[in-house]
C-alpha cells in the first residue's frame, strides 16, 4: 500500500500562484510514477500533470503547459505541483496518484490516490 496525502491548496486570486505538495508513504516511492489530476464541480476527473520515476520525464495537460510544474524529491518521497498564473478555470480538486508502471494520463491506471486538495482562484 502507498499512502498519499496532499497540501498546499487555498484560495488565491487569479494570476496567483499555489504549490501544491504530496507525501507519500508506505512503500519505496521511486518505484513509482505520480500523476497529479483535478476534479472541478460537476465534471470529470481529468489529468493535469505526471513525472516519471526517476524525475526525467514530464507531461502535461495541454491548458497547464508553461504554467504548472511537476517535480519530484524521491529523497523526500515528495512529488510537487507549482501552479503559476492561475486562472479561475483551474478551480478544481487536486488529487495526485500514483502508478507502479510508468507516467499515463489515464486516471483508471493509477494504483493509489490521495484525498485530494481543494484549489480556489478568484477572478
Amino acid at each position: 500500500q502507498v499512502q498519499l496525502v496532499e497540501y498546499g491548496g487555498g484560495l488565491v486570486q487569479a494570476g496567483g500562484s499555489l504549490r501544491l505538495s504530496c507525501a507519500a508513504s508506505g512503500r519505496t516511492f521511486s518505484n513509482y510514477a505520480m500523476g497529479w489530476f483535478r476534479q472541478a464541480s460537476g465534471k470529470e476527473r481529468e489529468f493535469v500533470a505526471a513525472i516519471s520515476k526517476s524525475g526525467l520525464i514530464t507531461r502535461y495537460e495541454d491548458s497547464t503547459k508553461g504554467r504548472f510544474t511537476i517535480s519530484r524529491d524521491n529523497a523526500e518521497n515528495t512529488v510537487y505541483l507549482q501552479m503559476n498564473s492561475l486562472k479561475p478555470e483551474d478551480t478544481a480538486v487536486y488529487y495526485c496518484a500514483a502508478r507502479f508502471e510508468g507516467t499515463s494520463l489515464d486516471a483508471n491506471v493509477y494504483d493509489y490516490w490521495g484525498q485530494g486538495t481543494q484549489v480556489t482562484v478568484s477572478s
